[in-house]
């Protein structure tokens, strides 16, 4: 048995569920509506030997295989280089950092994305997203030999950040929660016990107007799901559903002064910090503007794994 992919989807003003193969979708029979419900009630062994209506991919829109009732769960700054270019030492660092994103940002996978006016430094995310096979209720230690016990499957998630919001108002869940900042899918890759593996294997590949700006491997992920499960398991509860955002890598387009500028900066009257800070950002033609289209990809290489393609459109705000 190979991972299968699934897709979430409207069709004739009805919302359905679908495994998906070469570019086919084959309708899974019955009603789901949270992504928990479809992740209970369907065995990844009944999914793959699924027959019966076939849609072709085209004729259908495809939705968020992650509902809103689900939890966003995100981690920050986990991956080595992206924190060396967040001003962190990798070495020095010995926590996860977690927060969370609201779930009315979450969106089909090829949505706009809305520039809020109020915005000026919007920038992209590129993340893995796992996404919960059972409710965790308690603290739980979760390593790579049980991992296929916790985890259903993954996604493409974007995690845009209003960088001017996030940081000088060290407001993490506002600056990455405006309506639309959470673009997820378009495929749900559900994994058995051995496609545990794919992982720590995984490339993502961030672009913007076909330019290149994000390219890494999960092997690079500083806490990898098992740890960080377990970490999260001593602090709250997950559901079956529930997404988790695994952090992203080097390439966006914040730039942060180094430790020793950021030292001198903690000396500086709070105005005067933050005021160097923007003029920063103000020089780096990397943020996102209206009209740009952004496109991310994460795929095993063999290609066992493919999340698809997610495209996203900036608009700026009506």
């Amino acid at each position: 048995m190979s991972a299968v992919h699934v897709v979430r989807f409207e069709f004739q003003n009805g919302i359905h569920w679908g495994v998906l193969r070469q570019g086919r979708i084959t309708v899974v029979p019955g009603v789901f509506e949270t992504t928990g419900d479809f992740i209970r009630q369907n065995s990844i062994d009944d999914l793959a030997r699924m027959n019966g209506t076939e849609l072709e991919e085209g004729e259908v829109k495809l939705l968020s295989p992650v509902t809103r009732n689900q939890q966003f769960v995100c981690q920050g700054a986990n991956y080595r280089q992206h924190m060396i270019e967040s001003g962190m030492d990798p070495d020095a660092k010995k926590f996860n950092m977690i927060f969370t994103k609201a779930t009315s940002c979450l969106v089909a996978a090829d949505s706009d994305l809305i520039k809020p006016r109020s915005v000026r430094f919007l920038d992209y995310e590129i993340e893995l997203g796992l996404v919960m096979k059972r409710a965790i209720t308690g603290a739980v230690a979760v390593t790579d030999a049980n991992l296929h016990e916790f985890i259903a499957g993954i996604v493409i998630v974007n995690d845009y950040s209003a960088r001017d919001i996030q940081i000088p108002q060290m407001q993490f869940y506002k600056g990455k929660s405006f309506r639309t900042f959470g673009p997820v899918g378009p495929y749900l890759c559900l994994l058995d016990a051995k496609d545990m593996h794919y992982l720590k294997a995984l490339q993502l590949r961030l672009t913007v107007n076909d330019q290149v700006r994000q390219n890494d491997s999960t092997a690079n992920l500083v806490y990898g799901p098992a740890e960080t499960l377990t970490e999260l398991s001593s602090v709250q509860d997950l559901a079956v559903g529930d997404l988790i955002a695994t952090g992203t890598p080097a390439g966006c387009a914040l730039t942060v002064p180094s430790p020793a500028k950021q030292r001198i900066a903690a000396l500086m009257p709070e105005a005067t910090k933050w005021k160097l800070f923007l003029k920063a950002q103000e020089g780096r033609t990397q943020y996102l503007k209206p009209g740009d289209v952004v496109e991310a990809r994460i795929r095993s290489a063999d290609g066992v794994i493919d999340l698809g393609v997610q495209r996203n459109r900036v608009v700026g705000e009506a």
